[in-house]
């Protein structure tokens, strides 16, 4: 260490925080550089498996040409290189590298959903019926991958996958369906949205024909998986009125957990939404169940007159009239893709140990 008074404000190598950042960002670089070569070394297995494997010629390696060690920060020894130098520590030059890397690789079922044609688990089905075809070629197995050079069909249609991703909540009203089209000629939410984005989008989940309330719609079909999978347990809360009167026994038999003819069914809390009208009820529940919230009611002997999805997620129908959408800002997507992600992580670690 320097003797001089002045030696800490001569030193410039990363203190503190800024340490602790550059550690972290080295870290996450060998981590990536760790899984490309890793999705390298399986694309190479598959394509020897498959025949198709053409060995890649080997490149000529060029030492980077580095000037006179030279005193760094502390005394330390550091190199020097030439600015201009444009090929890196193997000898392979940066443009090449940069064509190597803009070659996203991705499973035929993830690249489906960034189609925006469905999920990641809905595709996974497409691919496996041989519905899609990869060059002319019906592929039936999900995890086969494909840079985004290939041409995807679905059904005979081109598809390309989506860069802008969009985000849209609506408040559904009665009546509406969820699905794009319907044989029946009924209506569908998205005519309620149309103009909004040139993009196509899907619904995160599905609410009945008579069922209102908050219903997210988007082409993040990575997303979407999340927010359905059962495993990162999204909050749901409904509001629901009845025939008549809840009694407290139906109540606390409710939140004690109820068993349907397709398993039993546990709900997170439920309450009288107006202590002088105990027909309206408030019920919180995680399951994504098909007509889960209706069936528990109908299971105790009620009649579900309404039913309105008031919350889920973070998402609220706040400042957004019935039939009315907006978009979500960046803050609302942010909380959406790390929704529950330490609680999955946790379950995840204990069902390995």
């Amino acid at each position: 260490m320097s003797t001089s008074p002045f030696g800490k404000f001569m030193d410039n190598r990363p203190k503190g925080a800024a340490k602790k950042e550059a550690i972290r960002q080295d870290k996450k670089k060998m981590k990536k550089e760790a899984r490309a070569e890793g999705d390298r070394r399986r694309k190479e297995l598959y394509e020897k498996r498959m025949g198709t494997y053409v060995k890649p010629p080997e490149e000529e390696k060029v030492k980077r040409s580095y000037g006179p060690p030279v005193k760094g920060p502390g005394g330390r020894k550091k190199l020097h290189f030439d600015k201009n130098d444009k090929v890196g520590r193997e000898g392979i030059s940066i443009e090449k590298r940069a064509a190597a890397n803009a070659a996203q690789i991705m499973p035929l079922n993830k690249y489906l959903a960034h189609s925006g044609v469905c999920g990641r688990r809905e595709a996974a089905d497409i691919i496996k019926l041989g519905n899609v075809m990869v060059d002319n070629v019906v592929i039936t197995e999900p995890g086969f991958k494909v840079t985004g050079k290939e041409v995807v069909k679905y059904h005979g249609k081109t598809l390309f996958s989506q860069k802008n991703m969009v985000y849209i909540l609506l408040n559904k009203p009665k009546d509406f369906i969820t699905t794009a089209k319907d044989p029946q000629g009924r209506k569908t939410v998205f005519e309620l949205i149309k103009g909004a984005t040139p993009e196509r989008v899907f619904s995160v989940g599905r609410l009945d024909r008579n069922t209102t309330g908050v219903l997210l719609l988007t082409n993040d079909g990575e997303l979407t998986q999340k927010l359905t999978h059962p495993s990162f347990e999204v909050k749901k809360i409904y509001e629901v009125k009845l025939d008549k009167p809840l009694l407290k026994a139906d109540a606390e038999a409710i939140s004690a957990g109820i068993t349907l003819e397709d398993g039993p069914v546990h709900v997170d809390s439920i309450g009288y939404v107006d202590p002088k009208d105990k027909s309206v009820i408030g019920i919180e529940i995680h399951s994504g169940r098909n007509r889960i919230v209706r069936r528990i009611f109908e299971h105790m002997g009620y009649d579900v007159k309404g039913l309105d999805r008031v919350m889920f997620g973070n998402l609220t129908k706040k400042n957004v009239e019935r039939s009315h959408w907006r978009f979500l800002n960046e803050k609302e997507v942010r909380l959406l893709k790390f929704m529950n992600q330490s609680y999955v992580r946790k379950t995840r670690e204990k069902n390995v140990d």
